[in-house]
């Protein structure tokens, strides 16, 4: 009897703690459901819910989900045409660059000295004249041992054109390591050459060198190949033709002068005798000359690591600034007055979204400094 008259009380003192803390918990949710911060944050979490537009379309009726889905078989077929339309304007692209090519075999005499330009030819009407008119006044009058050592120089055509372009461009000039400016200053031209009719739409560049101590190729190429056809697994995300692959060539390096490896020493300690031998092996280097050896993208479409995607659209991006503008307005990035309008253009846009947002955005750059080895 004593046992179950134990057994009753706990069971009772159970119920009585199960209730105080049923109690406390209602007591705890009507004050939290008093606090208008909280009725507020509920009503907007709610609110945000029901105009997500997935959720608004699960409520329509099936009819209507019916015409949808017609739509969308339109906007399929409107890929498609576009996919085509994209196709033509590669044919015109390349049927333009004939039309341009003689204006840059023309550059490309000036450039090296192949060629003086006629006075007609190099006739140029600045925005500060005045200003290069007192300065060209200035310069009347340096002494005669600094005329005689000008034309001493005897400067042929425009020095380190192609190379002054690479130095000024931030997306290049991260390439260049301090031992490949001397085999820069040997290129002589870059040209954009368009796939043949009827050839699977692509694009090359060609880095034309003059004779050098580095390399025997005079010509090192980059092909990048493009699709222009909407993803059978997700249409609706084409806009456009997208580079899907490149291949580089082999570069013909000297003995001794190849700088996309290095060359490091390396102590082995035998496990047996305890000897200690020095070996040596070839290691990659940076070097923008790398650029000509790309990632390889799967043929069977295994997917690449986080690193190589990263790798991989990086050099998609460059070779299509390569196209796009560097080889069609070369002067202006020499000069540095495309480089202007592109961050005048930058800040622009930085502008109007701070307006339309009302707050300041800031970009974190993280400079880092690499010490070149060869």
């Amino acid at each position: 009897m004593a046992d179950n008259s134990k057994t009753e009380d706990t069971a009772s003192d159970s119920v009585e703690a199960a209730k105080n803390a049923s109690d406390k918990k209602e007591k705890l949710a009507d004050q939290v459901m008093q606090n208008p911060q909280v009725l507020a944050a509920l009503q907007e979490r709610l609110d945000n819910t029901a105009l997500t537009p997935s959720s608004y379309i699960e409520t329509l009726p099936k009819a209507v989900k019916r015409r949808i889905d017609a739509l969308k078989q339109l906007q399929v077929k409107c890929a498609h045409i576009e996919a085509k339309f994209y196709e033509e304007v590669h044919d015109l692209e390349r049927k333009y660059a004939a039309l341009y090519q003689p204006l840059f075999d023309k550059r490309r005499e000036f450039i090296n000295g192949e060629a003086e330009p006629t006075d007609a030819e190099s006739e140029w009407h600045s925005e500060n004249e005045e200003e290069e008119k007192l300065a060209g006044d200035l310069k009347n009058v340096v002494v005669i041992e600094e005329k005689a050592e000008a034309e001493e120089a005897n400067v042929k055509g425009i020095p380190d054109f192609w190379f002054t372009i690479f130095r000024n461009v931030d997306m290049l000039s991260e390439l260049v390591q301090e031992y490949d400016e001397p085999i820069l200053k040997h290129l002589q031209d870059i040209k954009v050459k368009f796939s043949e009719p009827g050839q699977p739409m692509s694009f090359s560049l060609e880095f034309h060198f003059g004779p050098n101590d580095y390399f025997s190729n005079s010509v090192l190429t980059k092909t990048y190949k493009m699709k222009s056809e909407p993803d059978k697994t997700d249409p609706f995300s084409f806009e456009g033709p997208e580079i899907v692959d490149c291949e580089g060539c082999t570069i013909d390096w000297k003995k001794g002068k190849n700088v996309t490896v290095k060359t490091i020493k390396k102590k082995q300690k035998h496990k047996g005798r305890g000897t200690v031998r020095t070996i040596t092996k070839q290691v990659p280097n940076d070097s923008f000359f790398n650029f000509f050896s790309p990632i390889k993208v799967s043929a069977d479409g295994e997917s690449l690591d986080e690193d190589s995607e990263f790798t991989l659209a990086a050099d998609f991006e460059i070779g299509h600034f390569f196209r796009e503008r560097i080889v069609p307005r070369a002067v202006l990035y020499f000069t540095g007055e495309a480089i202007e309008d592109d961050d005048n253009f930058e800040e622009g846009e930085e502008g109007e979204e701070e307006e339309l947002e009302g707050e300041e955005e800031g970009e974190e750059e993280e400079d880092t400094e690499s010490d070149p080895k060869v």
